[in-house]
């Protein structure tokens, strides 16, 4: 429910303070006075898209502060937290233009866009009128009112999860289809390759392996022969013979030299240990410098081609193992892939017929729900003056989608024989108004949460029809909180609160104020509204006996 509305420095309104209470809150004036200014500071600070030059002139900006109080489980408490705005019972919001053109927005004294404000909006206002094309008259909208006429929001929500059902096994067998087109189309690539690397089976590790063996095989060649001369050198023929012989010769004279040579001796002895072991690791040495020709050939052959098939897969040699191992699982899911998509593709048949039989029992309750629907609009067509018009729910095939099958838009025809239509294509101003009003009443239900707002919905009506006309306004606001902007005596004699709009000059500068009526004070604005700016006692009478009711 709208509480507060304070507007300062909006077009023609300096300051003003409004306090709104539950029930039907009635907006009259004189043409011009300034009454549909008060619905665009609403719209501003809703984020409503509207006028461009909306500050005072001469004011350094313009601001509108709206205070609204929420239920538990209002739809705004969600909105709110979606944004990560504070909440609690009572919504704040305010918003500011400055001269210069630039909108700055809070709610609850947070900064939000004002995408967020629309967002609040649609949970807390509606606006009806003879241009509205957001609300009643949008056929877009139609299917939504009707469902929520029909109330069969489990059976909505099992159309939208047959849906979403429906919508991932689609997406599975697009998927699974687009994987297999594109691994059918590589193959016979797949197949060689996996071949050609089965053939050669490259382990880990194995290039570095072979290279390392093919320099030293490639060394030998050179070395060997110098290898072998060294150790020719250091056997028996030479350095151990002779080496040997000195031995011999200075043991056998070592007695008569006095233990002179004993350490000569020693060094000898541990020179010949010393030349044993040089020999054997020559002679190991030499042994491994010995290979087959073929040996060499064979590894330079295995690592050029490991080499080559590194290169051609552009991979590191080490790991053609594990990229032959990926290729054998793409292979392995073509393979398996025709059975996946055959699987897939039955749940996804299973998943089209449950969404089939789903959106058809929402259909079937649409169809049956539009009957009540109509005979209820019919119904109050008849007081409001229009008992010849046919209103009437139409139903052709959409696009399946997760609200259904069913595309639907109201029409209307204003009399017998003429054809249906669109509501705002068919019905003339006064025709429209109250055709959006029985519409509304029957829409109304259990739903009591947002603030109906009708700008001069009434226009174009008098006499008994507008008397019909705030009977219906009032029952709307009986559970709820309704503005009405109205020209109509009638209408603004129904309301439980009255505001009159009007301007005022002061100091050359055009003011629009708008004032609380009490009893006395409503009684001469009824009566202005009956007989124009001259208020005659007849004219009193008739606006006491409106209020009378």
């Amino acid at each position: 429910m709208l509480r507060t509305l304070d507007i300062r420095d909006m077009l023609i309104i300096d300051r003003l303070e409004l306090t709104f209470q539950p029930g039907l809150n009635v907006l009259t004036g004189e043409t011009g006075a300034g009454k549909s200014i008060l619905l665009d500071s609403l719209g501003f600070v809703l984020g409503w898209r509207g006028r461009a030059e909306l500050v005072r002139q001469g004011a350094a900006q313009g601001e509108v502060v709206a205070e609204f109080e929420l239920t538990p489980g209002h739809a705004a408490h969600k909105v709110l937290e979606e944004a990560g705005l504070p909440g609690g019972d009572e919504l704040l919001l305010r918003r500011v233009n400055t001269a210069e053109g630039r909108k700055t927005a809070w709610v609850n004294d947070r900064r939000c866009s004002g995408e967020v404000l629309r967002q609040l909006s649609e949970t807390l206002l509606e606006l009806h009128g003879q241009h509205d094309d957001r609300g009643l008259l949008d056929p877009k909208g139609h299917r939504a009112m009707l469902d929520a006429f029909a109330g069969h929001a489990d059976l909505l929500e099992k159309v939208r999860n047959a849906w979403r059902t429906r919508a991932a096994a689609h997406k599975a067998v697009e998927d699974i289809k687009i994987r297999l087109d594109a691994v059918r189309a590589e193959e016979d690539f797949l197949r060689h390759a996996v071949a050609e690397l089965d053939r050669l089976d490259p382990q880990p590790g194995e290039d570095a392996d072979l290279d390392a063996r093919r320099r030293v095989m490639q060394s030998a060649e050179k070395i060997r022969d110098d290898v072998a001369r060294a150790l020719q050198l250091l056997g028996h023929e030479a350095a151990e013979g002779a080496m040997g012989d000195a031995v011999r010769w200075l043991e056998g004279v070592s007695d008569e030299a006095d233990q002179m040579l004993d350490e000569p001796l020693a060094a000898l002895n541990r020179a010949l240990i010393e030349l044993g072991d040089a020999q054997d690791g020559v002679a190991r040495c030499l042994d491994a410098l010995e290979f087959n020709p073929a040996e060499l050939e064979a590894a330079e052959e295995r690592l050029f081609a490991i080499r080559a098939l590194a290169r051609k897969h552009d991979v590191l040699a080490d790991d053609l193992g594990g990229y032959a191992e990926t290729l054998r699982e793409r292979l392995a899911a073509l393979d398996a892939g025709d059975a996946d998509l055959a699987r897939l593709e039955e749940e996804l048949e299973a998943a089209n017929a449950a969404y089939d039989a789903v959106a058809a029992r929402l259909s079937d309750a649409r169809q049956a729900a539009a009957v009540q629907l109509d005979q209820a609009v019919m119904t109050e067509l008849a007081p409001l003056k229009m008992e010849r018009a046919v209103f009437e729910t139409r139903f052709e095939p959409g696009e399946p989608g997760p609200e259904g099958t069913d595309a639907v838009a109201f029409t209307v025809a204003t009399n017998p024989g003429a054809p249906a239509g669109p509501l705002n294509k068919i019905a003339s101003g006064g025709e429209l108004s109250r055709f959006l009003l029985a519409l509304k009443v029957c829409l109304r239900g259990e739903d009591s949460s947002k603030t109906l707002i009708f700008d001069e919905i009434d226009r174009g009506v008098g006499g008994a029809t507008a008397d019909a006309v705030g009977r219906r306004l009032e029952s709307l606001a009986r559970d709820g909180q309704v503005l009405v902007v109205t020209h109509s005596p009638q209408v603004a004699a129904r309301g439980a609160h009255h505001w009159r709009v009007q301007k005022q000059v002061q100091d050359n500068v055009t003011l629009s104020t708008v004032l609380p009526l009490g009893e006395p004070d409503r009684v001469d604005e009824i009566a202005r509204m009956v007989s124009g700016d001259t208020i005659t006692q007849e004219a009193r009478a008739a606006a006491r006996a409106l209020l009378a009711g």
